[in-house]
């Protein structure tokens, strides 16, 4: 399993679920500020929580950004100028 992946599914087994009045699902990871999915199913709900998960670490990766460290998993690149 690759580093990225097991980050992933580490931080879906975060994610938090409710169902809210009106009949929908709410998900969010706590750990990953803006991740969350609101769907008609709790199925539907987990599957879009992946995705957005998914897009919001390569967005992260892409610009640098810091990256929760979720279960031990650090994907956080240290680099020093010289």
């Amino acid at each position: 399993m690759s580093i990225l992946t097991a980050f992933v599914e580490t931080a879906m087994h975060e994610a938090r679920y409710k169902m809210l009045e009106d009949g929908t699902f709410f998900g969010e990871i706590p750990f990953c500020p803006g991740v969350w999915a609101n769907e008609k199913t709790l199925e539907l709900c987990r599957d879009v929580l992946r995705e957005v998960l998914e897009e919001w670490l390569i967005l992260k990766l892409r610009d640098g950004d810091f990256i929760p460290t979720i279960g031990g998993i650090d994907l956080n690149v240290i680099t020093s100028e010289a």
